[in-house]
């Protein structure tokens, strides 16, 4: 590493004016990306999907790329208004490519509406919602609206666009700064981790609207770039910028004793240009230290996002390439614009102001102190560890019997696919939707859509195969879940080669709430098998309800494996890391403790309700059913970062020292003020979140929050060194023959003294 990072110093001005570029060129993509963002929940290789792609390919219906037109009307009886209605509704399905108008139908005594169908994916069609809705005429009496997936993702981009402002601007950046200054004072040093911040962040946008037009991209990628990206740059330009600091303040080699002199050492061009060797020297042992433990730490969070990209979901895939992209960017930024930044600021752009002791004197305000790194021995920190390693088993218990205790509702967890009641109820799609819910029922805006394949052109119309479609309508409408079924043996039910036959049944409850799925499941395994079927003829279930189904179901088998996935490579990352056998262990015990807290929280706040009554959010009976899965694969990783961050410390001091108190006790000091620090700065970044109006993201930034604040206070305050004081030495072996097959010095239990 030392001689990249004088590579990196040597070309500075090179390296700031790339990410110049990038932070520019980044800047701009990130403006042209929402028209491209979308989420769906498809799931390749199911039923539901190949229902999709049928009805797509021979009825020219894309469920997720059509509207649904919602009049409301004084009298739906009204035959001449009805024909009026129907010929807007064809006007209006003109203004979409390949969009072709249904028949209107009633709904109830004040209610109209009808479908317009298209081929189109959700972020092509999500783009014509405002061209369908001028093309619908203003009637007296008449009250015209738009839904539908695409619809509603219309008129929810400007919110989703409005809730990352207002959690950037008022929460995230606002809270960051005040712990730069109070953790660097009044001094240019503030900057560098804000300016770092903007590259990697922009230099990953940049990267996602490269991919947003290969694949299919989720609207939450933006936020999540952007709000968790802040709180990772930070973190980690805060660690390796507070250590320059330190190697600054370092004091120099004493003096050789009289009569001696040290040996020559031949004159560098950089001692000419007034201590620029000093000042190099110690950005590389900077970045030999802190920054070895940012790529281990970053390294860390790519493993467990990186997983994800193996998930069957699209929508999974997406996320999963936002986030593996957010550390990749910032590990490069790290290994390259920092040493350049710290080179250009030098000695006096990192020099300490005071402006915590200012703010405490001078205008009174209580500015915390985050004490630490000043005396290894008589430290806040220090003395927390002494506490702990004389009773660590008193404090092992406390703690883990309390993340234990909140854990436990995890076993409660309900999940969805998705649902339109944690959303904003304004737009005009959601009112639309509302309308329809009121009118038919929830279930009128996603269907079940299922498609009989009769195997032959033409067989669809055979009298067999049409008595067994029949008996399946007639079974369905006994179905105490469903409102509806439509089908008749004529278009638009059949297609135009007479192979398949579709019947739409709209349920009581929307597609992703528990009495939808458990319907999905009695239809394929009740239902359809209960109907005598001729040979060859296949039934498929599509539509709302049965890809939220089969998004649960094959994202939920593929979990565990990403958990095992996730668990080893880490334990291996670690174990070279650390040089330890146990230590690495340890860590992923804890940080599972740490997910398992978050999963119980999310159930605690929202499905119980304590965070309504205290905060406002939503009040939801489920989880979005990415949650859990996503919030693991991030934990994991950014858990991580601050026991990389004490325990990579606490190597240092066992390597000079090979005393495993005093290791805990330096390792714990010397992190705890930054640490800290940075843990503020990371929860008020996923606070960003929770400031939103959308449940999924609220559900999301108050996990990421609760599981980075549980493993900064109780996992890193008071777990790890009870947990070190009882393990003592054996913390720190790695047996020889494991130490070639990682490539590592040996680490036996008696360390060197020095």
């Amino acid at each position: 590493m030392e001689r990249w990072t004088r590579r990196m110093i040597r070309y500075r001005w090179a390296v700031v004016a790339v990410w110049l570029v990038v932070l520019i060129a980044g800047g701009w993509s990130s403006s042209k990306l929402s028209a491209l963002l979308s989420n769906t929940f498809t799931m390749p290789g199911t039923d539901s999907e190949r229902a999709r792609t049928i009805l797509k390919d021979q009825y020219g219906d894309r469920s997720d790329g059509s509207f649904t037109v919602v009049f409301r009307v004084s009298n739906a009886s009204d035959t001449a208004l009805r024909e009026k209605l129907q010929g807007d509704l064809a006007r209006a399905a003109g203004e979409v490519p390949s969009g072709k108008a249904r028949p209107l139908t009633p709904g109830g005594e004040h209610v109209v509406y009808g479908d317009i169908v298209s081929t189109l994916s959700i972020a092509d069609a999500k783009g014509h919602t405002d061209d369908v809705l001028r093309a619908l005429p203003h009637r007296d009496g008449v009250q015209s609206f738009v839904t539908g997936q695409a619809a509603i993702q219309h008129d929810l981009d400007p919110i989703f666009n409005e809730d990352l402002k207002k959690g950037e601007l008022l929460i995230a950046l606002p809270v960051a700064i005040a712990i730069l200054l109070v953790v660097f004072g009044f001094s240019a040093a503030v900057t560098i981790p804000l300016l770092f911040a903007a590259c990697t962040i922009m230099g990953t946008l940049g990267a996602v609207y490269l991919f947003a037009h290969q694949v299919t991209m989720a609207t939450y990628v933006t936020n999540l770039v952007q709000l968790i990206g802040l709180g990772i740059a930070i973190d980690y330009s805060l660690l390796i910028v507070y250590r320059f600091r330190e190697e600054l303040a370092r004091p120099r080699p004493a003096p050789p004793p009289a009569g001696r002199s040290p040996a020559p050492e031949p004159p560098r061009a950089e001692d000419a240009r007034g201590g620029r060797g000093e000042l190099d020297d110690a950005i590389v042992r900077t970045m030999e230290t802190a920054g070895r433990a940012v790529i281990f730490s970053g390294a860390t969070v790519a493993i467990g996002l990186a997983l994800l990209l193996f998930m069957p979901s699209p929508f999974m895939r997406s996320m999963g390439i936002g986030g593996f992209l957010i550390p990749l960017v910032s590990l490069l930024a790290a290994s390259t614009l920092q040493p350049a930044l710290l080179s250009l600021y030098g000695r006096g752009g990192i020099k300490r102001a005071g402006v915590a002791e200012f703010l405490r004197r001078r205008l009174r305000l209580p500015v915390p102190r985050l004490a630490g790194t000043t005396d290894i021995d008589r430290g806040m920190w220090a003395r927390l560890a002494h506490a702990i390693m004389r009773r660590p088993t008193v404090f092992l218990a406390g703690g883990a019997a309390l993340l234990i205790a909140v854990a436990i509702p995890a076993f409660a967890l309900k999940l969805t696919p998705g649902s339109a009641s944690g959303i904003p109820q304004h737009p005009q799609a959601v009112r639309g939707f509302n309308i329809l819910r009121q009118a038919v029922g929830p279930g009128a805006l996603s269907p079940t859509q299922i498609v009989v394949d009769a195997g032959a052109p033409g067989r669809a119309r055979d009298p067999s195969v049409q008595h067994s479609t029949e008996t399946l309508a007639a079974r369905l409408r006994q179905d105490p879940e469903v409102v509806y079924v439509r089908y008749r043996p004529a278009a638009p039910f059949l297609d135009a080669s007479g192979r398949y036959a579709q019947l739409i049944v709209a349920g009581k409850h929307e597609y992703g709430e528990g009495p939808a799925q458990s319907f999905v499941r009695r239809l394929r395994g009740a239902i359809v098998p209960s109907v005598s079927w001729p040979q060859d003829v296949r039934v498929l279930a599509g539509g709302g309800p049965p890809q939220g189904v089969d998004f649960i179901d094959r994202s939920y088998q593929v979990f565990p494996w990403l958990v095992v996935g996730v668990l080893v490579l880490t334990y291996l990352l670690l174990m070279r890391a650390f040089r330890s056998l146990i230590l690495p262990l340890k860590a992923v015990i804890l940080n599972l403790l740490s997910v398992g807290a978050s999963y119980g929280a999310l159930v605690i706040v929202f499905k119980w309700g304590l965070g309504h009554e205290l905060w406002g959010l939503y009040r939801f009976e489920q989880i979005e059913a990415w949650i859990p899965i996503f919030l693991f694969a991030m934990l994991f990783g950014l858990s991580m970062d601050y026991e990389v961050f004490l325990v990579t410390r606490m190597r240092e001091a066992w390597d000079e020292t090979g005393d495993n108190a005093r290791a805990v006790a330096e390792g714990l000091e010397r992190t705890g003020r930054i640490v800290t620090a940075a843990a503020i700065v990371m929860v008020a970044a996923f606070s960003g979140f929770v400031a939103g109006r959308i449940v999924g993201l609220q559900e999301f930034g108050f996990g990421l929050a609760i599981a980075i604040f549980v493993d900064a206070t109780i996992v890193r305050a008071l777990l790890v060194p009870s947990l070190m004081a009882l393990f003592g030495r054996w913390n720190w072996w790695l047996p020889r023959r494991v130490a070639r097959v990682v490539r590592v010095a040996p680490s036996p239990l008696e360390a060197p003294t020095s």
